[in-house]
This record gives C-alpha cells, structure tokens and sequence, in this order.
C-alpha cells in the first residue's frame, strides 16, 4: 500500500496567535465560541503578549486590546507616517565662492572629485573647497500610503524566547514554529528517533522572498549605502531555504531528506507536498514541512505598492466613503476591494505515515491525500492569471470523490480559497472554484476566505488555511469572510456560498477540506485535506479493526502529553527548541560497515543495502 501522510503535530506563529491546539483558528471564530473555549483564546493570546496579569485585574479593557492589537490592523512594526530615507541634495556657495566645509580626514572619500580642493587642518580634520556644486543625501522621511498590515500580536517578540544572534525574523519565526509543531505531538523527539532511522525523516520548508530584513538580504544591500560594512550572517542567512536549514540543525537534527521548494504564494504547498511524496514514495517515516515569511518592511510594502497590488489608504477611503482608512478590513476577498494586505507568519506541519503513527499512539488531526500543482502555460504576463488552477482543484476534487465518494464531495467538503482581496483574484478564482463546483454538481460550496483576518503572509498562507481547516474540524465552524458585507458584481458565486457570517458545521462533520493557493508567476495549488474521523476509517480499512483498537489504547497518555504542553504555554511564552552546539556527531562517532552506518542516538542504522532500481 501507498502510505498515507497523517497529520500528527502542527504549530507556530501567525497575526491570529499560536497555531498550535487550534488557538490561532479560535481568534478568526472568536464571537462564535462559546465562553469558555472564548476565555481560553484571550489567555493564549495575552501571554503571546505579556499582558497576562492585565487581563486577570482588567478584564474587558484587556480583552479589548487584545482584539485591537491582532489580526489586520495599522502598521506598529514600524512607523508608516515616518519612514526614514534619503533625500538627494545639491549644496551651493553664495554669491559663486567656493563652497567650504570641514570634516574629519578618515571621512573623505577614496576618490577625491577633482573639484574638490583639501587643506589638512588641526585635529586630524580637513577643509574642504568645493568650487562646483556638492552632491548630498540627506536624512529625510516619508509616509506610506499603505498603513495597514497582519502583524504577530503586539508583544510577541520571537527573537526574545532563544538566543537568536541577530538571526533574520523569518527565521526566529521558523525556530518558533518548528519548536511549536515538534512539541504538539506530545512524544518527546528522541523518543521517535528510536523509532525510525536517522534517514528515514525529512524536512522541507522555505519562504517565497528570502530574509528580507536589515539581518538578512535587506541590510546586506542597504550596508554599502549606509556607510556600513556587510555581517558575515547577511549573505548566509538570507537564502530561501534557511528556514529548513535552521529546522534540522536546531529542532530536529534530522539527518535526513531536506530542501526548500519555492512557489511564491503556493510555497507551504510546494513543501507540503515534497514531504507527503518522501513518505508515500520515498521511503521517509516522519516529514517535517513549513514555511515562514516577515516580509512587513517598509521597502517591500512600498515595492508591492508600486506594483498597484496592495491595498492603499486611499483606494481604502474611496470604497467606503471616508475620510480614514478601515485598517481592519482592509483585504476584502470576493468583495469590492482594492489589493491585498501583506503579512508576516511561520507555519509547520508534522506528518508521518499511519503505520508509525498506529505504533506511536500519535494523535491524528487528518491526513493530506494529495496536493496537486499545474503552471499557467503560455502567458500574457507574469503576474497575469492562466489556467493551471482550473486542473489543480479539478484534481483535487476528483481524488476527494475517488477516495470518499460523490455524495462527501457534493454534502461534505468546503474550500479555504486564495481569497487575496484583489480585483483580479475575486474574478479569476471565482470562476474557477464556480465552475469545478458545478460540474461536480455541489450547490453552495462553502468558501473559507482567511486572509479577511489574517492577511496575505506569502509563503505560509496555505499552511494558515490548512490548520485554519483543521481547526473546522474540532470546533464546527468555517470562518466567514467577516470583512466584506456585499459580494462585489463581477464575482462568480451561483454554486458557491461566499458569506461574512461563520457557518456551524458540527465538529468533524465535513469529510473534505480543499486549500486553494495561487502563486505569483503561475505557481497554482490545491492540496486536498481529509478529515480526523475519515482519515481514521481509512486506516481502519487499511490495517484492520484490531490494529486500530491497539493504538486508541496507546493514544490517551500521548494526547495528554500534548495537552500538558499546551496547559503549559497557557501560563507561560514555552521556549523554543533550540540546540545551538548540542548534539554534534563527528565523523569519527560513526559506526561505519559495508552494510550500515551506526549514529549515536538512534537505536535503528542507515541501512546501505540499497536496491538496484533499474534491475
């Protein structure tokens, strides 16, 4: 049999909160949950932010900064009405004298300008003649005319909970979230490494941008015209598939597979997939796959600006007929709307095969069936629509109704689409999401929208929509697209249910979950989700009734492993998984034969028995 990749961990960071035990998901659903499941969301969420004791002595005042300082909201990461830059100059002399100025002499240039007439002076300084005019920059400002942003909840400061030495945000984001994901399972890491070989895991993750900040690619080309040097980190650290590079040398230590593929907007996809096909076809036990992005700088807003795909203050104001922006609702998907909302976020997913995970007790949060990816063809433009997407949902359902039959797929599925709040993606997608529902004759396909709470955070959005889905599953609601309050007249809705209100569903009722991404440059998605409760009868069908009875008994003191870790965080920010020197092999540890290599730690060897594949 095909192995089928389960999910049995998932976590990190996002402008919801922690992903980790359905947190994040709880904050999108916040006025559909009931009191209690209500109270346990604004506690998460105020020790993210260190306002724990406020919330005990203030409640209703906290609970409110607390929503305010979530989600989509007006840029606090930096300041938007003043933007530091550059501004060039021309400095004259009066009346056609040479301009004179002084300076310290280890301050001159290299090349001096042939205009330019110096004069040593007392203190190790010079003066300085110019007889043309001198070129300057000058410290200035500027505003932005995108103010609004997802953003991690106010607070949250990754780079505080390790020792993170000037490490690029993307990738405190990636230590976080792997650490978060590793810790959900609720089996200790050594524990699965007795259980599988060293090679028999893989990690792949990336980011669509790279590191984009002043640690990362951002100061490393900002440093020459700073009148700064590069780090020696810079260059190294701002390379696409860091963010698994930082899993495996500090999480996991996985001595396994490992890469990051990069498909713009559909990267978490691109990943996901590379770690189901390890499993299903390669051989890997345990995948470890995510992705992060912290691409809220000024320069890449001012970039995605210019391209005219963000939303602008002004565009905002215009749609409402005001004279301040709604940061809030600032992405509309399917409404009338104005460009998307960039922002930041840092999602993992932990998968193993169901033979491991009915050895282990590991709880199954559902499975990933397939993911399917197509190219556009031939464009008119890169940024243009095409229709690889068309095929990729028209596989992803057609497996759906392969695997649980037409009547799951017509009663029991919904779709988290791309939804980015574009004018071209609410046409394009539509169309698309109406089109695939028509001809598998389902009526009102429920559409799940999240980036109307979340933002777009590029490279992990479909890691946001898949744990957003499984989040469906435990607590019975599909997220509303609670920013918009009209669907726009260009959208193609007649089979689909686009709706700001949240749909109760039932807790694991839907079968089937699509996740829709499109990426940049015709980079399309669609990974098809199975539920806990379908998930587990395929397994039971798979491996009998009696294999099934014998993991439920392992399974309890696992799940109360997990929850003991989220009781945990509840009370207190946990730590990150950060092994920085820990655990080093050296060549010289290892057991070396013809037949297997022996690493320390690892009860099981690599195995160098290799197959011919091509006998």
């Amino acid at each position: 049999m095909v192995p089928l990749p389960v999910i049995v961990g998932f976590g990190g960071v996002n402008p919801a909160g922690r992903v980790s035990f359905h947190h994040s998901y709880r904050r999108t659903i916040l006025d559909a949950l009931d009191a209690e499941k209500q109270a346990t969301t604004y506690q998460s969420l105020a020790v993210l932010m260190g306002v724990q004791d406020k919330l005990r002595d203030a409640p209703e005042a906290t609970k409110d900064y607390i929503e305010n300082h979530t989600l989509i909201r007006r840029i606090e990461l930096w300041d938007p009405d003043h933007i530091g830059v550059h501004s060039r100059a021309k400095l004259k002399a009066k009346d056609g004298a040479p301009l004179v100025i002084r300076m310290a002499q280890n301050q001159l240039p290299t090349e001096i300008p042939d205009s330019w007439q110096v004069n040593p002076i007392e203190d190790g300084d010079v003066e300085i003649a110019i007889k043309d005019t001198a070129q300057v920059l000058l410290n200035d400002t500027r505003s932005s005319r995108v103010t609004s942003a997802g953003q991690l909840p106010t607070g949250f400061d990754p780079a505080s909970l390790y020792a993170s030495r000037n490490h690029p945000r993307g990738l405190q984001l990636a230590i976080i979230a792997a650490s978060d994901a590793v810790n959900s399972i609720g089996i200790d890491w050594t524990e699965l490494q007795n259980l599988v070989r060293p090679d028999e895991f893989a990690v792949h993750a990336g980011c669509a941008m790279g590191q984009l900040d002043t640690h990362g690619a951002g100061g490393l080309l900002q440093a020459p015209f700073l009148g700064k040097r590069p780090t020696s980190k810079q260059a190294a650290l701002c390379l696409a598939e860091m963010a698994a590079d930082f899993t495996n040398a500090y999480v996991t230590g996985s001595l396994g597979s490992t890469g990051g593929s990069i498909g713009a907007c559909a990267t978490f996809l691109y990943n996901a997939k590379q770690g189901i096909d390890e499993i299903r076809y390669r051989g890997k036990r345990i995948a470890v796959v995510g992705s992060t992005e912290a691409p809220v700088t000024p320069e890449l807003v001012e970039a995605f600006r210019t391209m005219g795909a963000l939303a602008e203050d002004e565009a905002l104001m215009a749609l409402d007929g005001s004279n301040a922006p709604d940061n809030r609702r600032a992405c509309r998907p399917f409404s009338s709307n104005a460009g998307f909302t960039i922002s930041e976020a840092g999602i993992f997913l932990v998968l193993m095969d169901e033979e491991l995970a009915l050895e282990c007790g590991a709880e199954i949060y559902g499975s990933v069936a397939d993911i399917y990816v197509n190219a556009d063809g031939y464009k008119k433009s890169i940024p243009g629509p095409g229709v690889g997407n068309y095929i990729t949902v028209g596989k992803a359902l057609g497996l759906a109704r392969s695997i649980l039959g037409e009547e799951s797929v017509r009663s029991r599925s919904f779709v988290h689409a791309h939804g980015t709040g574009t004018p071209q993606n609410r046409v394009t997608e539509s169309h698309i999401l109406n089109e695939l529902s028509k001809a598998f004759k389902i009526e009102k396909w429920p559409v799940a929208a999240i980036k109307a709470y979340l933002g777009h955070t590029l490279a992990p959005a479909s890691g946001d929509q898949i744990t957003s889905a499984l989040g469906t599953w435990e607590d019975g609601w599909i997220p509303g697209i609670a920013s918009i309050d009209h669907i726009a007249e260009d959208v193609h809705s007649d089979n689909l249910r686009i709706d700001p209100s949240h749909l109760e569903v039932g807790a694991d009722t839907m079968d089937v979950a699509l996740v829709n991404s499109k990426g940049f440059g015709g980079n399309n998605a669609t990974g098809v989700i199975l539920s806990p409760s379908k998930t587990k009868e395929l397994i039971k069908q798979r491996h009998g009734k009696a294999a099934f009875t014998s993991y439920e008994s392992k399974r309890d003191p696992i799940v109360d492993k997990a929850r003991s870790y989220d009781e945990e965080a509840l009370r207190e920010i946990p730590k990150p998984i950060y092994r920085f020197g820990d655990g080093v092999i050296e060549g010289d540890e290892l057991g070396i034969s013809a037949d297997a290599i022996n690493v320390p730690g690892y009860m099981k060897d690599v195995d160098l028995e290799v197959k011919n594949p091509y006998a």
